[in-house]
């Protein structure tokens, strides 16, 4: 299988919540790599002159900028910016989104400002996003490839988190809805379950604890940025040509640990050490 399946070249990806140093950046910058000319996007022009800012200063073909996509007037600065750049639009990835660390609650906390709030950051911008470039790509009949960020939350329970866990599923259902509807255009619609991940923005309310790590998750860490960027990158190119409607679920196997399994995958229940001991060989 030749290498050149995972190329980009001769086109324009979109990256929306570009600028938070993580993954959003890291697919930024592993798209360039691979030959797309990147529009990064951000609500904030400070995280783009940090975060942003360094990769185009390397050479790479990033174009920077300010748009706040949970508007219309945003998304319509992200579309001028495409239609100023040259190349064919071909890819969106929707990373904007998240949850801070206030929005923690119990589901009877949960205010109606506080579910619209959440739904908005992490449903409506990747809709109407997606919505916009869809609209773009049908017009000039030219097929392309919808990533978007969901979460481990939206793939299961999110106790403590029901706005974010619930917005994040219906993701999961606007993405297999639109892949139907557009996949006779030539245009897959995707996305990525991220589980823990190391990114700044993850760092507001998980600690360093390496024992924890290795009991929850069936790999024993927590994801890298850039192992959520690459399985992106996947679903952006013609390695994944036959892929739409699909959520791929990158934990490391965080999914598969029950809550009551010890480190050595054991029941917490067995009270018998000799008989644990026995199984474990």
């Amino acid at each position: 299988m030749s290498n050149d399946l995972l190329s980009l070249d001769g086109r324009i990806v979109i990256v929306s919540g570009a600028g938070g140093g993580g993954i959003g950046t890291t697919v930024a910058a592993m798209a360039a790599r691979a030959g797309a000319t990147v529009i990064a996007v951000s609500r904030s022009k400070e995280n783009l002159e940090t975060h942003v800012a360094p990769l185009a200063a390397q050479g790479l073909p990033v174009v920077p900028i300010a748009a706040d996509a949970s508007t219309d007037e945003g998304i319509a600065t992200v579309m001028e910016q495409v239609a100023r750049t040259e190349g064919d639009l071909y890819g969106l990835v929707n990373v904007a989104g998240g949850a801070a660390p206030s929005t923690w609650m119990p589901s009877t906390r949960v205010t109606r400002a506080d579910w619209r709030e959440l739904f908005t950051q992490n449903l409506e911008t990747m809709f109407f996003m997606s919505q916009a470039v869809a609209a773009q790509l049908k017009s000039q009949r030219r097929p392309g490839s919808i990533v978007s960020i969901s979460s481990i939350s939206g793939m299961n329970s999110a106790p403590l988190h029901i706005g974010y866990g619930t917005a994040k599923a219906a993701l999961v259902a606007a993405t297999r809805t639109m892949a139907v509807e557009l996949a006779g255009d030539g245009i897959r619609v995707n996305a990525v379950a991220p589980g823990v991940t190391e990114t700044p923005a993850s760092a507001t309310y998980v600690d360093q604890d390496a024992e924890r790590d290795r009991r929850a998750i069936a790999m024993g860490r927590r994801g890298r940025p850039e192992e959520q960027a690459g399985a992106v990158l996947f679903l952006l190119s013609e390695l994944s040509s036959y892929i739409t409607g699909q959520t791929l679920l990158v934990d490391g196997g965080l999914n598969l640990k029950w809550t009551h399994l010890a480190a050595d995958n054991t029941s917490l229940f067995l009270k018998d050490e000799s008989f644990r001991a026995a199984i474990t060989r």
